[in-house]
Order: C-alpha cells, then sequence, then structure tokens
C-alpha cells in the first residue's frame, strides 16, 4: 500500500502521515516514512533522536553527482536520467522504534520541476519506492504533488488530502485534484484536521461532498504543547490518535475495495 499526503501548509498533513505510520507500525506492517516537504519535519514528528542530524537527499552532493555523473546545480550539463537507485533505501534510511525514514528534501534552484541531477535522483528514488518495494510507503509532501510524475503516481494506492476547516485550505484541496485528475490518479481520499466542533464538521461536509471524506481529526492544544516537548502526537494527544486510528481503518478498507473510492 502506498500512500502520499498532501495538503496546504500548516493544516496537520506531517502529524497525520507521522501518526498513520506509527498506527501501521503497530498492526505489523513493515513501513517506509518518506519525507518530501521542504520543512523536513518529519523525523522529530515520528520521535527520531537528533532529527536535526539526518541528511535530506537533496543536499548529498557526492552521491547525486556518481549516480548522475554531474554535479548538483548543473542545468546544462549531460547526465544520467535513469540512475541506479535500488541500493538506495537501505543505505539511506534511518531505523527507529520499527519505523524506517527517508528524507529527501525538495529542489530550490530553478523550481520543483526543473530537469537537474538532484531532481532526476529525487524522482528516481521515489519511483523505486513506490513502483518496485513490498513496504507500505507514506509518503509527507509538500502543498501540491510535483514529485509525482504521470508514471509514479499510478502506483499510489491514495492520495490523501488534509484540510482544515478554512476557505484556502478548500481551494488548495480542489487544486490538488485537478491536478491529480491529470496524473490519473483517482483515488483520493480527504481528512478534516484542527476541527474544533459540529459546525466546522459541517462546514467541511458542505464544502467537500464530492470528495471521499475517511474522517475528522479534532483541534488539540496538546498536541501543539507536545511539539514544545518533543512529545510524538500519538502520546500527547490520544484523543486524537484514536481518530488517526479510525482512518488508517477507512484506508485499509479502501484499499482492499477499490470499487469504495469514487
Amino acid at each position: 500500500m502506498k500512500i502520499a499526503v498532501t495538503g496546504k501548509g500548516g493544516v496537520g498533513k506531517t502529524t497525520l502521515a507521522a501518526s498513520l505510520a506509527h498506527a501501521f507500525v503497530a498492526w505489523g506492517y513493515s513501513v517506509v516514512a518518506v519525507d518530501a516537504d521542504p520543512d523536513t519535519n518529519l523525523a522529530a514528528t515520528l520521535g527520531f533522536p537528533a532529527p536535526e542530524t539526518i541528511r535530506p537527499l537533496v543536499e548529498m552532493k557526492d552521491l547525486i553527482e556518481e549516480r548522475t555523473g554531474a554535479k548538483t546545480g548543473s542545468l546544462g550539463a549531460l547526465f544520467k536520467l535513469n540512475p541506479k537507485v535500488d541500493d538506495l533505501p537501505e543505505k539511506l534510511w534511518r531505523e527507529h522504534d520499527g519505523m524506517k525514514l527517508m528524507v529527501m528534501g525538495t529542489v530550490k534552484k530553478g523550481g520543483s520541476g526543473c530537469v537537474c541531477p538532484e531532481s532526476v535522483l529525487l524522482r528516481a528514488l521515489i519511483q523505486h519506492l513506490l513502483l518496485a518495494r513490498n513496504e507500505m510507503v507514506i509518503l509527507d509532501m509538500e502543498a501540491g504533488i510535483e514529485h509525482l510524475g504521470r508514471g509514479t503516481a499510478r502506483a499510489v494506492d491514495m492520495l490523501l488530502i488534509v484540510v482544515e476547516p478554512s476557505k484556502r485550505s478548500l481551494e488548495t484541496s480542489y487544486r490538488i485534484r485537478e491536478l491529480a485528475g491529470h496524473l490519473g490518479l483517482k483515488k483520493i481520499g480527504v481528512v478534516g484536521n484542527k476541527v474544533k466542533n459540529e459546525e466546522e464538521k459541517l462546514f467541511l461536509q458542505d464544502n467537500l461532498r464530492d470528495f471521499h471524506l475517511l474522517g475528522f481529526l479534532p483541534y488539540s492544544e496538546s498536541i501543539v504543547e507536545g511539539y514544545q516537548k518533543d512529545m510524538v502526537p500519538w502520546k500527547a494527544s490520544p484523543e486524537v490518535y484514536l481518530e488517526v486510528e479510525n482512518v488508517a481503518l477507512e484506508i485499509q478498507k479502501n484499499w482492499l475495495n477499490e470499487e469504495s473510492v469514487p
């Protein structure tokens, strides 16, 4: 099962991605959590020790040159478009409490869609994780799906959009769905997050009628306070984590029964 988690910045997608990864590991799955967000906060959210010491793939200049044949930042140089990556997961991932983590980072120069050695290696590795590995992959993405090309998008079992009760967050979810449709990605689920009351829940339900809603997570000050104390979200707020487990169950059900996903 391959899941890509996205949404507007600040909606809590990293918290959801980490909590889902923890839930599936607890249920016996072999999980690789992939941080493809520019902020690279997934390691800390998962409770990895010394997360600041984990180097993103896009910053590994020697490895990028070795595999692509060109130095980072080379926009006009010749380099391999299909670099060898099948041996990299075991070499690059970190492990903690049964969780495997890979930090990709984001290509910042030339735009996220630039054809440069960094982006080529990053895309090749993500494609390998999605298409050629047997582990569950949970991909924590930036606001959009720029890391997914047409081929790799089809390997995602579910695109999970995190939405909070705001018009801007809703607008982002519609843009993401439109782009996903262009790539042929049809299995899209939505999770409402930071829901404070029944009114906000109804607001999301009314504005997401043609989306597949997988669940709602309540707003929790405990999670905010927990991050200040380096506490993982499932310990900071068991109430929220219980709802995350319900979302995970919905994902399992929809993955096993594709027809139930519109």
